[in-house]
């Protein structure tokens, strides 16, 4: 079980190609029964997924994303559909948890669900379903990202293209500005520091920073058309200024979600092998999978030794405290190793 989950979660290895790869070795093992293996182990680890979750929410801040899945035979919807995988990563940030859950919808009522009962940082997009956790969740204070406020000025100088006289027009002054903001970025992390030095560190540089583009901005949106490339990209930043501004306040957060948008490209790495999954059923085991796998690598596991273990052990934990032993934050590699030895 352990390895199929990992072949193809991990390494992107479809059942079919599994399938055929079993077969070389004289072993006939169809794809239909190991996709039901992949349910069945799944449902197993429901415990182990309700205390990732609460564990998800123990830590500072928490980064949000989606990506599209195409999900066949789901009721009441066209085959071409669209459904999403929600991603969600927080918790110690020494250990953290990577938690995927599968919707048929990008309705805001997942990023809610998700996260309710949490007190801390969000850290997403400019996307409207997340808007309503600060209403939702009073305990929740919403970040921006810069990286996405980035792009914007990114597609400016796209659009322009190559010229052989190429000048600095405004979106370069944009981008420049935040180049300035992850250089600083850049030099704290270098240095080692701890949280409470990055903040001393950071805020005291940034801020002359932010405040200077910030005016320039307004200044500059008065003169452009809104809507050109450069008037929405202006206008995003600001419109989003105080959510953007809102990463001085914690050194735990950095001034983009890139954190969650890596976890995300081992799904869409899978996604482009396997390209949809076959049941809703299957979509939600894709993610209860991908969560214990990526949540093990960020923890620093081999993730097939990791999954082995739990899947050994999770038939005879009898309560709470059984479970959370089998958790990747209570595990180490020589922790693994020598349990490995003793099954």
């Amino acid at each position: 079980l352990a390895h199929i989950a990992v072949a193809k979660y991990a390494d992107a290895l479809p059942l079919y190609r599994q399938e055929k790869i079993f077969a070389r070795s004289g072993i006939e093992l169809s794809r239909s029964t190991m996709a039901g293996w992949m349910v069945s182990a799944a449902e197993a680890c429901g415990p182990i997924m309700e205390l990732l979750r609460k564990t998800l929410l123990s830590g500072p801040l928490i980064n949000a994303d989606e990506t599209p899945v195409q999900v066949l035979d789901e009721p009441g919807r066209l085959n071409t559909s669209l459904s999403y995988m929600w991603v969600f990563r927080g918790g110690p940030p020494e250990k953290p948890v990577i938690i995927y859950r599968y919707s048929p919808t990008r309705s805001g009522e997942v990023p809610r669900e998700m996260l309710r009962g949490y007190t801390g940082y969000c850290q997403t997009d400019a996307f409207a379903a997340y808007d309503a956790l600060e209403t939702a969740e009073p305990g929740i204070r919403l970040v921006g990202c810069f990286a996405h406020t980035r792009r914007n000025f990114v597609d400016v100088v796209n659009a322009r293209g190559k010229s052989k006289n190429p000048k600095t027009g405004s979106a370069e002054v944009a981008l420049d500005y935040i180049r300035k903001l992850y250089v600083i970025e850049k030099a704290a992390r270098e240095g080692g520091l701890t949280p409470e030095q990055i903040q001393a560190f950071r805020k005291p540089k940034a801020e002359p920073i932010l405040d200077e583009f910030k005016a320039w901005m307004g200044k500059r949106i008065s003169q452009t058309p809104p809507k050109g490339l450069l008037g929405k990209a202006l206008n995003y930043a600001l419109s989003n200024w105080s959510k953007l501004i809102r990463y001085l306040e914690d050194a735990h957060i950095t001034p983009d979600n890139n954190a969650v948008e890596n976890a995300i490209r081992p799904f869409a790495v899978g996604r482009k092998n396997w390209l949809f999954a076959g049941h809703p059923n299957g979509a939600h085991a894709a993610a209860t999978l991908f969560s214990l796998i990526e949540t093990a690598k960020a923890c620093g596991l081999e993730p097939y030794r990791y999954l082995r273990l739990l899947f050994e052990r999770l038939p005879f934990c009898q309560n709470e405290a059984g479970l959370k032993e089998l958790l990747p934050q209570s595990m180490t590699p020589e922790k693994i190793d020598l349990a490995v030895l003793n099954l």
